[in-house]
């Protein structure tokens, strides 16, 4: 029986050697390396926020009844929130500019957890409205900074996804936020509320300081100063200026939409309380599915196109929540949402490439004139409640989204 020389002994060891070494990597599809912490951090950052900006929609027929308000009052607890953030979102913009994006989103979604704690001591409507006021000074160290992140880390390829991750956050907060607070507050009482959604707010605080790596492309402004002057330059943008106009249309529609739509569902025919008015914001779980989708959709089709076909969709959806037949109002909701889902992941995409340098402060811009669209959405269609009840909201509502058509078809440009 012959033997195989030495050099090539060896020669087949090494190959059967390497063979079994790298059998193990191939049957293993479970790799550390494939999870993106940036796009579940990212995400994970606008669940904290949604989670406490509209928690107290799902509230408002019960606080009309326990503090003896109108619906202009009560919707107010909406409304600071929102007006709260308008007015601190260019100054942290400003800031996040200087001092760097992590810096900034952790110490805000763990500081929005104290007054989301101390509002379960309100003693009356005007104490809880000053809360959600409070709350709403830490939820722009999140918005402003986080869009500006992902611009930055995902610059050249993939922002849409990036920002298809954090918008599908905003949507499971958004809805879970509404789901939580009526549930807790009908078996528990609202203040119960408050404190389930601050000690949410917490653990999510903690969670994205682990999983968000520090900006990697982030370049710090000189000063101040020269970040002040930014200000300056993106208010003589006309494609900045036309995106900001689109974001106060979009959140004006939204808030208008889900605030209101809580009273005209409360009252006959439908009679609904606190838990299935939570129940009704399932509808944005819809948006789990079509937000990332819709993120590959606008990376192809572009920012404008994208635009106008979700709202054309979200109009339609508004106009079905006239029925009187509760299943078509859910259908209704459920199109009018996942339609505002993709303009906000549009808008707010745009924004980051408009923009071209100073993200923050471009984006801190933007979340201003967005909130203070909410804000008037809050308020602004309850007066025409008093005129006309649900359908004079909805006449409102769409003549603003069709406003919004217009300015993107002749103000937006690549």
């Amino acid at each position: 029986m012959g033997h195989f020389p030495k050099k090539q002994t060896a020669r087949v060891e090494l190959a059967l050697a390497t063979r079994l070494s790298r059998k193990p990597q191939r049957r293993s599809p479970f790799r550390p390396m494939q999870l993106d912490t940036r796009l579940l951090a990212v995400a994970l950052a606008g669940f904290c926020t949604f989670l406490d900006l509209y928690a107290t929609q799902s509230l408002l027929p019960f606080f009309r009844q326990v503090f003896h308000a109108s619906e202009v009052e009560v919707s107010l607890t909406v409304s600071a929130t929102t007006i709260a953030v308008a007015l601190v979102a260019p100054l942290v913009g400003l800031l996040a500019d200087l001092w760097g994006r992590k810096r900034i989103i952790v110490p805000a979604i763990l500081g929005l957890s104290v007054p989301t704690l101390l509002a379960a001591t309100s003693s009356g409507l005007h104490e809880l409205i000053g809360w959600r006021f409070l709350q709403g000074l830490f939820m722009p160290g999140i918005f402003a900074v986080t869009i500006a992140y992902i611009a930055e880390e995902w610059a050249g390829a993939g922002v849409g996804k990036a920002m298809a991750a954090y918008v599908t956050g905003n949507v499971i907060g958004g809805f879970s936020g509404r789901f939580i607070a009526g549930i807790v507050a009908q078996n528990l009482g609202w203040q119960w509320a408050f404190i389930v959604l601050g000690c949410l707010n917490l653990a999510g605080g903690a969670a994205t300081w682990v999983w968000l790596p520090p900006a990697r492309r982030f370049i710090p402004s000189k000063s101040f100063l020269s970040s002040l002057l930014t200000l300056g330059t993106h208010l003589r943008n006309p494609r900045l200026l036309a995106a900001y106009a689109v974001g106060f249309n979009i959140l004006f529609s939204l808030v208008g939409t889900f605030t209101y739509i809580t009273f005209y569902l409360a009252a006959p025919p439908f009679h609904l309380g606190s838990v299935a008015l939570g129940s009704i914001f399932l509808v944005y779980l819809l948006g789990v599915i079509v937000t990332p989708a819709a993120g590959k959709w606008i990376d192809r089709v572009g920012y404008r196109m994208a635009l106008v076909a979700a709202i054309t969709i979200a109009c339609l959806g508004v106009l079905l929540t006239l029925s009187s037949m509760l299943s078509m109002v859910i259908v209704g909701l459920a199109i009018c949402s996942s339609g505002v889902f993709i303009c906000q992941s549009a808008a707010t995409s745009y924004v980051g490439v408009a923009a071209g340098r100073a993200r923050s402060s471009a984006a801190g811009l933007y979340l201003s004139f967005y909130y203070v669209g909410g804000s008037v959405g809050g308020v602004l269609p309850g007066l025409l409640w008093s005129v006309g009840g649900w359908p004079a909201c909805v006449a409102l509502i769409v003549t603003v989204q069709l406003l919004t058509v217009g300015i993107a078809v002749v103000f937006w440009r690549s």
